[in-house]
């Protein structure tokens, strides 16, 4: 692989471009999905380009994946000009991503083990964007825990997670919709969250039963200076009987009715029907 010249964008190593195609490497190795890993693998390269081209521009950039799986998204970074992290939980699909390495030239690294219980931060640095097909099965437990803590700006600098589309229509729903709740208003406080695009079942091997949806949230000032935690007890208590009044939904957490009142939300409303904001401003009084 030759050195660029000044302002070219560096080339992908050969070795990439020799690989076999993913469907080869899978049945080399024996990777069927398991649904007990919430895996589905997609094959096609240009929607796997596409989603690389979610986060802009990449060259040079940090990527942190989750479940890379057999290395199809993962390929896709690399042509991109990313430098990838990947973790996977699938001791099956090490051997065909150490070929992967092996072909990135130094650009990718894998670690074994479950993205529950690592530390991203330590892996990759600060700036990274998180990039991820993710396992269904632990998906929302993932995008929680990066929407929260109390440091803000996050240590990433965006995410571009493949979930499944009712998840991501709950992400970016607005108050008063069906898809309206608790994850909506953890995502809006501070980020801004769209859909990229959508998958149909087909896309997928296996096929699921439902589309997905790429979804792409960049960080943004927050809509009020409370704690995320707070927020979080808040929402918690507001939707987790989502069809009750707030007076009764909210009787259990000690003046979270008084705030919302202050906010000008009628103890008769229901949480559904609360905008992001008031529930932020809400939890800072608390």
């Amino acid at each position: 692989m030759r050195r660029p010249a000044a302002g070219e964008l560096s080339p992908v190593p050969e070795a990439l471009l020799r690989l076999p195609p993913l469907r080869e490497v899978i049945a080399r190795h024996g990777l069927n999905a398991k649904k007990s890993l919430g895996q589905n693998f997609l094959f096609d390269g240009n929607l796997l380009d596409r989603i690389a081209r979610v986060p802009g521009a990449l060259e040079g950039k940090t990527v942190y994946e989750v479940g890379p799986g057999p290395g199809g998204l993962t390929r896709a970074l690399l042509r991109a000009g990313a430098t990838v992290v990947a973790v996977e939980r699938d001791a099956r699909a090490l051997p065909a991503l150490s070929e992967l390495a092996e072909a990135a030239a130094g650009r990718l690294t894998i670690i074994e083990g479950d993205a529950m219980d690592v530390d991203p931060l330590a892996l990759v640095g600060g700036g990274a964007h998180i990039v991820a097909n993710l396992p269904y099965n632990i998906g929302t437990a993932l995008l929680t825990g990066w929407l929260g803590g109390e440091a803000w700006p996050p240590w990433w600098a965006s995410l571009t997670l493949m979930f499944q589309k009712e998840v991501a229509q709950r992400l970016v729903a607005e108050p008063g919709s069906g898809a309206y709740g608790r994850l909506s208003v953890l995502a809006q406080w501070r980020t801004t969250a769209k859909i990229a695009f959508t998958l149909p079942p087909r896309a997928f091997v296996p096929a699921p039963k439902v589309d997905s949806a790429v979804v792409h949230l960049v960080p943004r000032e927050p809509m009020s200076d409370t704690g995320a935690a707070r927020l979080a007890q808040l929402t918690a208590a507001a939707f987790g009987q989502r069809r009750k009044m707030l007076r009764a939904s909210l009787k259990t957490m000690p003046g979270a009715l008084e705030a919302m009142v202050a906010e000008g939300i009628s103890p008769e409303a229901r949480a559904e029907t609360v905008p992001v904001a008031a529930f932020a401003r809400a939890a800072a009084r608390l």
